[in-house]
């Protein structure tokens, strides 16, 4: 189970970072500084569309990767089996006996 959540992270962790990379790629409407970035040849790779219809499908994809990953780590930290020593509701297994019962009797002097 340890194996799966850390490959969840690592796909979380990921994703956003390809979120991050493609929202600033991306060229925004009416300015050119997607030119800086090579959008501007991308006419030639991507299609006649360029590269704005690429670029917002991967993000879109990358967003739904990243919330797809954090519901699953969400589900799992709120479901899961307590392993160890749970302090939590402590039980008594022998009953505690009682101290007068077991201590010596002191010894009087005559």
């Amino acid at each position: 189970m340890e194996a799966f959540k850390t490959l969840l992270w690592l796909i979380n962790i990921f994703s956003a970072l390809a979120v991050i990379f493609l929202v600033l790629m991306q060229q925004g409407k009416g300015a050119d500084a997607g030119a800086a970035f090579g959008s501007g040849s991308a006419q030639g790779v991507f299609g006649a569309s360029g590269s704005a219809s690429f670029l917002s499908r991967s993000t879109a994809l990358a967003a739904v990767v990243f919330f797809v990953t954090c519901l699953f780590l969400a589900y799992i930290h709120a479901h899961k089996v307590e392993e160890g020593l749970d302090f939590a509701t402590p039980t008594q297994s022998v009953p505690a006996s009682n101290p007068t019962e077991n201590a010596p009797q002191p010894v009087i002097p005559e």
